[in-house]
């Protein structure tokens, strides 16, 4: 069985986007043609005559408009498109020659062992001409995929990739350019998608015969803040949901084995690491409890995983708690008779309110951690627990 009848037993089609790319176009249609029976390529406001270009080739389905919205609309419009015609899977390839062809069948080996991931082409990042901004951009790049998903990649910003179409449904997107490719696969991974590497050729050409439409100060920029935004997410709802979801009675008995009742801590060594991880989860530092509990706790010498679990005492069911628990002890601490109310807003009632939380919240954050110390401590004493115990 040859690739396009594989390609077309799996219901997988190539989506070529192109953006003033005349020069290339042709070549990587027929070269993909060998391969793959069904392309669609997204014309995303081309002014050269690209238009000319895809009028005389034969068997493609083309999308065009008339002025160029980015990469990732061009993506977002041809991946819902697909689904639309009933394809199951799409192969995204760029259109100015810097993929190989023939690494299709790298994407249709894996995917056939492998469905419904996510692939990605891993480029050789040390290649010749591989132009060194790519490679920082790259390394960025995959330091931020870890931190936002916990999972590590080679390549998050190769363009040559797999996408599962159904697995992608309902996934909301709000980028249109370049940071489109960094969100989706984000997004994709908090969704449960299986995300991976596969090993593909690159060809730079000479910088005198690039074609690129990478802006390196806007694009960065737009990626920078699209990382942030998805950190902040990361850190405020995914981490701590993923936490609430792997609260198993087998997991938790796991981690109580594990990390509490085999741990060489001494009980207040341990008693302390959750003590510290209640204070970090309450203080009013959103979105950088876990960080904060790690860090302090390997500056103490603290049990790093149990202070970074018991940080997560700030998960969203509990947050509202939290919120009023704070602006009790604001009250009582600073001995103010009424907590925000919205019937009088102002910028000193606005102060006044965020004065009292932020010092409510240090003091609540301080007392629970001190009452989970003594009582971690008391009941590790009283059921026996020694250091080391096996």
């Amino acid at each position: 069985m040859t690739y396009r009848d594989r390609m077309a037993a799996l219901g997988c089609v190539v989506l070529i986007p192109t953006y003033n790319n005349a020069g290339t176009l042709a070549q990587v249609i027929s070269d993909v043609k060998e391969y793959a029976s069904d392309v669609i390529v997204v014309n995303d406001g081309s002014t050269d005559n690209t238009a000319e270009i895809l009028t005389a080739i034969e068997d493609i389905r083309i999308i065009s408009y008339a002025e160029n919205r980015g990469k990732g609309y061009a993506l977002k419009l041809g991946l819902s498109k697909a689904y639309e015609w009933g394809y199951r899977y799409v192969i995204t390839i760029d259109s100015d020659g810097q993929h190989y062809a023939d690494d299709i069948a790298v994407f249709v080996e894996r995917i056939e062992q492998s469905p419904d991931t996510l692939l990605i082409g891993a480029r050789n990042l040390t290649a010749d001409n591989m132009p060194s901004k790519n490679s920082f951009a790259n390394k960025f790049s995959n330091f931020w995929f870890k931190i936002e998903t916990g999972q590590s990649l080679s390549d998050t910003q190769s363009g040559y990739r797999l996408y599962p179409l159904e697995k992608l449904q309902n996934i909301r997107l709000i980028t249109r350019r370049y940071e489109f490719e960094v969100e989706i696969i984000v997004r994709a991974a908090w969704r449960g998608v299986k995300v991976e590497n596969v090993p593909v050729k690159v060809y730079y050409a000479p910088d005198d015969k690039r074609v690129s439409h990478f802006r390196p100060l806007r694009d960065f920029t737009r990626i920078s803040l699209l990382n942030s935004v998805l950190v902040l997410y990361a850190l405020l709802v995914y981490y701590p949901w993923r936490f609430v979801r792997s609260l198993t009675p087998d997991n938790i008995h796991h981690f109580i084995d594990k990390h509490i009742t085999h741990s060489s801590d001494s009980n207040a060594k341990m008693a302390a690491a959750m003590g510290l991880g209640v204070f970090c989860g309450i203080v009013p530092l959103w979105g950088y409890q876990m960080i904060l509990a790690g860090v302090v706790a390997h500056l103490l010498r603290l049990n790093k995983v149990v202070a970074i679990v018991f940080s997560n005492v700030s998960i969203p069911p509990m947050i509202p708690f939290i919120l009023y628990g704070s602006m009790v002890a604001g009250s009582i601490t600073l001995g103010m008779d009424n907590i925000f109310s919205l019937d009088d807003i102002s910028f000193e009632s606005i102060g006044l309110s965020l004065t009292q939380y932020i010092v409510g919240s240090c003091t609540l954050a301080t007392v629970a951690g001190v009452v989970v110390w003594l009582v971690a401590f008391t009941v590790m004493t009283l059921c026996k627990r020694k250091a080391g115990n096996e």
